[in-house]
């Protein structure tokens, strides 16, 4: 059989094998008759495979590469699950409390999202966009997020080696990180101009919300203004936590809506008692910026308590559950995602910033950049309404 061939086997399995994945769902659904149809398309194509492929094929290798392309083939978070992961998951076993301190997402290879402040990543370099093109020699092509995430995590103390590449694929850096329990998420501020106070959210956690509250209070007291919540980078943390702050932050109206099939549109709306911060804020995002983080900015500036300056955010927000197949294997499956206040989607798209200012770019073995446009953009623009009160 040709290259050309079994690329199309493949181009047709593809689809196909979806409804395999979710044969125990059908009977909840209504199949429609180009459905089966697919399916004895299928039969066929594994039938040719298997008596006229030039050599004997291994089924089970091509039915796991064909399982891991279809779950690839849906979002950068949902997997297809060894029986190893699917029990392990099932126990609700946590990963090692020590990694490097990268989020990833992935873009034919894993690339990182983000690497937390002070992580033995960023120490080494490592930024928002890089590729990682191998996890101790296993190369990431075929890896997903929920694998390639539990290769990066271990004991505290040990090391994992990473080949990164950052805009010449030619020219790979390899590196090796020692791994590290990372400190809490924290919240701290200053004030950093007269009357403009900073606030920086290295991770979300379930401290968090009320923590950033308390800061926000405390820069009041001292004579802010405007705030400034520096969420650049920020990629960590539940994204019940992000909406748990907004809440801080918006009296009334719509803090997102959470898309599902069961529910199609199903709004989060602000509480009684909420909006207990009513400074004006300004927050600064990067591509870096997601899950928890961009929901928080996104609750914030659709209800019209914050404008966003920086770059587009990362777009992760959505939720993933497990989906237990034959003999022990699994999905971790897309099922919810969040839109934002007005609608817009959120996932996978991000939010788009209210006004637009990149972040310098850095090759490998630079020095850090010894300005900050996102940062002037921000204060510029709290300056300006300070000076000229609406």
């Amino acid at each position: 059989m040709s290259l050309r061939s079994r690329i199309a086997v493949l181009s047709v399995s593809a689809p196909i094998l979806a409804f395999v994945l979710v044969g125990g769902l059908l009977s909840k659904v209504s199949a429609r008759p180009s459905d089966y149809q697919r399916l004895r398309v299928f039969q066929d194509v594994v039938q040719l495979i298997l008596t006229g492929y030039v050599e004997e094929v291994n089924v089970d290798h091509v039915m796991e590469g064909a399982l891991r392309g279809l779950s690839d083939g849906l979002d950068a978070d949902s997997a297809y699950l060894t029986p190893e992961e699917t029990a392990a998951v099932e126990r609700g076993d946590p990963l090692p409390a020590a990694g490097v301190g990268i989020s990833l997402t992935r873009q034919y290879y894993l690339r990182v999202i983000a690497a937390r402040d002070d992580s033995p990543a960023a120490r080494a370099g490592v930024r928002a966009g890089d590729y990682i093109r191998a996890i101790n020699g296993k190369a990431t092509r075929d890896l997903s997020v929920f694998e390639g995430r539990r290769l990066l995590h271990g004991e505290a103390g040990t090391k994992v080696s990473l080949m990164v590449i950052r805009g010449n694929a030619a020219d790979p850096h390899e590196m090796e990180l020692v791994r590290e329990v990372p400190p809490a998420p924290a919240v701290t501020g200053e004030m950093i101009r007269p009357h403009v106070g900073y606030v920086r959210v290295t991770a979300f956690g379930p401290a968090i919300p009320d923590a950033l509250a308390r800061e926000v209070g405390a820069l009041q007291q001292a004579g802010a203004e405007r705030v400034l919540v520096d969420l650049r980078g920020t990629a960590e943390g539940d994204l019940d936590t992000g909406l748990d702050a907004a809440r801080h932050f918006v009296a009334s109206g719509t803090l997102a809506i959470l898309s599902s099939r069961e529910h199609e549109r199903q709004p989060i709306d602000a509480k009684p008692g909420d909006g207990s911060v009513t400074e004006p804020v300004t927050i600064l995002t990067t591509h870096g910026t997601a899950g928890a983080a961009e929901l928080f900015a996104a609750a914030l500036a659709g209800n019209g308590r914050a404008d966003v300056v920086g770059e587009q955010t990362a777009g992760r927000a959505a939720l993933q559950k497990l989906v237990t197949l034959p003999e022990g294997r699994g999905l971790w499956l897309t099922w919810a995602r969040y839109l934002t206040p007005a609608g817009d989607p959120l996932h996978a798209h991000g939010l788009a910033p209210t006004e637009e200012v990149a972040a310098p770019e850095v090759d490998f073995g630079e020095p850090a950049p010894t300005t900050d446009p996102i940062l002037d953009a921000a204060l510029a623009r709290v300056t300006a309404k300070i000076k000229a009160p609406a």
